[in-house]
């Protein structure tokens, strides 16, 4: 295999049109899944995909496919046949004639086709308008017969006149006939008052529909249900819930209740102002359709980053920024073998650690730019740590191949200490040399992107309201606040409604990276919009909404929440006295750290010894580690990953002090490395979950049972065995079947109070909450205990 081509995965999917997935799929079914596209092919795999692809594009018929490829091609018509040309030139040129017959019979003008036009194009004559002819009735005649005049009183008087008055007639007719007869008023008395009762008996047979919302007050619940409060509390307490008017039930007891009645119940959902205007629901798989990839550049600075899309793009951008280094994440659109791809360009100093991690944040794609002179640098690994907290495939970029003091190898080298091996190695990092200068590798690089994305099958539903995130956003003097968009699901219209965090605008202008005006961007197209409020905050999440009263309503709340906020006493940030109680609510537990040491050696050695530490239950995460001082960049990072600092030999500086007290983070450092490891260890401790077992107490018999007025049911019980306790819980157990649990609340000899029963005595129990206590249960008495090693 080693003399032989080099033989790709992406490749053999080109050759036999079919995508990389594709061919995955088929080694993945004989176990041979290739980690990447780039695996270079053995003969083994090359065979079984030839004989997939050949049993699964079989030929029905083998002598058709034999014939079709044996058939000849066929001569020329007019060498084989040139006596027949005129003949088959006769029926084309008599095709065009056939029509002229009907145009000629139609100029004739014996036939009844063209007579029958004539008289539509004749002038209508004039007709003089005649006079109304005067008559005069002779009314001094004794008899005048006047019927032959009813037809033109017909014309005359439209018919709805003769309706009106009939209906008049009707009406008044009937007005006549409402009036009460004498002695029929104590009549209609008693039909309305059966009407009532029917109308009640009706309402009581129809079903009562019934709103709960998760907690109701026991009064709310009888106004619901259309009963009397003391109605209610006695469904409750017969059901061992003692509680009065003003008590709050949950949706499961005031569900209880309402079906005892019969009712019919809802679950009553309020929806804030932020579930009613923005639409959050999830889109179905047949209206996704594919997007395109949206990548990150990042690496340190000026390792030549802009200067790469710079000549991907073919614009002069690097020239035109101060001292040649990225000042604001820029947003670009690029298209590659007719694809488009977009490009965000975050700046590498280290002053700009948080818009590299919101770059980082809302891409698919992570491009890693390292110069092959110079190698890995500090803010290189911190591009690493974002890029992997976003879990973003990453690749690397090894730029400026062109100076003669370039060494890649060291580059891939320094790689593998970060967890990035590369392909050349048997890795499945990609790694592309590129010179931005000249422009080699470029293709290659785009066509990785392109290979990457594919395999990602990144897809958006264009045909909705749109959202996304605001790259950036800054106020000019003569247009106002202008926010650069990110569009990441459905699009966006010039002329929409849009708020983005506390600012709300209308979409008055919208263009594009080149400066071009645009009336719409749909999925992963980044725009420059003008017409809101305010300037929106970089990172903030973008939604076009249809009612700007109630966006402008939901922009307030949001305001006045951030100046709650803001007021509200500063929250500490992460720290080993309180880091349990903090994250003691999730599932999985970690430990995140940030660890600066002043030489690379003993950086390995606190990173190692720490990470021993990790356990089942919590994890300990060095999610960055540096050589050198604890600086301002440090903290921003703590705070963003809920860490703590750790610094061995070494001292922060004013910045990252000043920056720790305002945040809350905590930094500690250390002088000896087994100061350091005994305090994790103690925080760990502190951290894991307390194990629980169950002591059981002892058995009670209930014997009889008592009401008291005001206190609900006692159970009179013979302890069986053990004890119990006032300080323990019960749990009721009826036919081996426990049916409540929960504590005592009341333990009482005779008419005292008692701390404990013992073994073959009597007593009074009451179970919190429970008043369904019958003759023959058992109480069991039992408290938690918690494991200590």
């Amino acid at each position: 295999m080693s003399n032989m081509i080099k033989y790709r995965v992406h490749e053999v999917a080109k050759d036999f049109e079919r995508t990389s997935k594709q061919i995955s799929e088929i080694l993945g079914e004989f176990g041979m899944a290739p980690k990447n596209n780039q695996k270079v092919l053995e003969e083994q795999e090359l065979d079984i995909i030839f004989a997939a692809l050949t049993q699964r594009n079989q030929v029905e018929d083998l002598g058709v496919a034999v014939a079709a490829t044996r058939r000849e091609e066929p001569a020329p018509v007019a060498e084989e046949k040139p006596a027949d040309a005129p003949a088959a030139a006769a029926p084309e040129a008599a095709a065009p004639a056939a029509p002229a017959a009907p145009a000629e019979t139609a100029a004739t003008p014996e036939t009844p086709a063209a007579a029958a036009p004539a008289p539509e194009k004749k002038p209508k004559e004039h007709v003089p308008r005649q006079q109304p002819q005067k008559r005069v009735v002779n009314t001094r005649v004794s008899n005048v017969d006047l019927r032959k005049y009813d037809e033109r009183i017909d014309e005359l008087v439209p018919e709805r006149a003769f309706n009106a008055n009939s209906k008049e007639k009707i009406k008044k007719q009937n007005q006549n006939d409402r009036r009460p007869a004498p002695g029929s008023k104590r009549r209609n008395a008693e039909a309305e008052k059966l009407a009532r009762l029917r109308q009640q008996e009706a309402a009581k047979k129809a079903v009562l529909k019934v709103s709960i919302p998760d907690e109701i007050t026991v009064a709310e619940l009888a106004s619901r249900l259309k009963k009397t409060g003391a109605e209610v509390v006695k469904k409750l307490v017969r059901n061992g819930i003692m509680a009065s008017l003003g008590d709050v039930i949950d949706f499961d007891t005031a569900s209880l209740i309402a079906m005892e009645y019969d009712a019919k119940i809802e679950k009553e959902v309020h929806l804030t102002i932020e579930e009613r205007l923005i639409d959050v629901a999830e889109d179905a798989p047949e209206q996704l359709e594919p997007r395109a990839p949206v990548v990150v550049v990042m690496g340190h600075v000026d390792h030549g980053k802009t200067s790469i899309l710079d000549a991907i793009k073919k614009t002069q951008v690097a020239a035109g920024e101060a001292g040649g280094i990225t000042q604001h994440i820029g947003a670009y659109r690029v298209e590659w073998d007719g694809k488009p791809i977009t490009f965000l360009d975050t700046p590498g100093h280290e002053a700009f650690t948080a818009m590299r991690a919101r770059g980082a944040s809302i891409t698919d794609i992570a491009i890693l730019v390292v110069a092959a002179d110079d190698g890995i640098m500090p803010q290189t690994v911190e591009a690493i740590n974002h890029a992997k907290a976003a879990k973003m495939p990453i690749i690397v970029a090894v730029n400026k191949m062109d100076k003669p003091e370039a060494n890649p190898d060291r580059v891939m080298q320094q790689l593998t200490e970060y967890e990035l091996l590369p392909e050349e190695w048997g890795g499945d990092t990609i790694v592309c040399k590129v010179s931005a200068h000249t422009g080699e590798g470029l293709p290659n690089l785009l066509e990785m992107l392109l290979l990457t994305a594919e395999m990602q099958e990144l897809k958006a539903n264009p045909n909705r309201a749109a959202s996304g995130t605001v790259v950036e956003a800054r106020l000019d003097k003569g247009r106002g606040p202008i926010a650069t968009l990110l569009v990441q699901n459905g699009t966006l219209h010039a002329g929409d409604i849009v708020i983005a965090g506390k600012s709300v605008g209308r979409v008055r202008a919208m263009k594009d990276d080149k400066g071009k005006t645009q009336k719409e961007a749909g999925p992963s197209v980044p725009v420059e919009i003008i017409g809101m409020a305010e300037v929106p905050g970089a990172g903030d999440v973008f939604n076009v909404v249809s009612d700007e009263r109630m966006a402008r309503e939901l922009a307030e709340q949001r305001k006045e929440e951030e100046k709650a906020a803001a007021n509200a006493p500063v929250v500490k940030g992460a720290s080993l006295d309180d880091i349990f109680s903090q994250i003691q609510e999730g599932i999985a537990k970690s430990l995140n750290l940030i660890v600066k040491a002043d030489v690379q050696g003993s950086l390995e050695a606190v990173r190692a010894s720490l990470e021993k530490l990790s356990n089942e239950e919590v994890k300990v995460k060095v999610i960055h580690g540096g050589v050198g001082g604890i600086t301002e960049s440090d903290v921003m990072l703590a705070k963003a990953s809920n860490a703590v600092v750790i610094g061995f030999n070494v001292r922060p500086d004013s910045g990252a002090r000043d920056s720790a007290a305002q945040s809350g983070v905590e930094i500690r450092t250390y002088r000896i490395i087994y100061e350091c490891v005994e305090e994790m260890e103690a925080a760990i401790k502190g951290m894991l979950a307390p194990k629980y077992r169950e002591n059981i107490l002892g058995h009670a018999e209930v014997r009889q049972t008592f009401h008291v007025s005001g206190v609900g049911t006692i159970a009179g019980c013979m302890v069986r065995e053990g004890k119990i306790t006032r300080s323990s819980r019960a749990r009721i157990v009826r036919d081996g079947v426990v049916i409540y649990e929960a504590e005592i609340a009341s333990l009482k000899r005779f008419k005292d109070d008692a701390r404990e029963v013992a073994q073959g005595y009597e007593c009074g129990i009451g179970v919190e909450k429970f008043n369904d206590i019958k003759e023959g249960d058992i109480i069991e008495s039992f408290v938690m205990e918690e494991i200590k090693d």
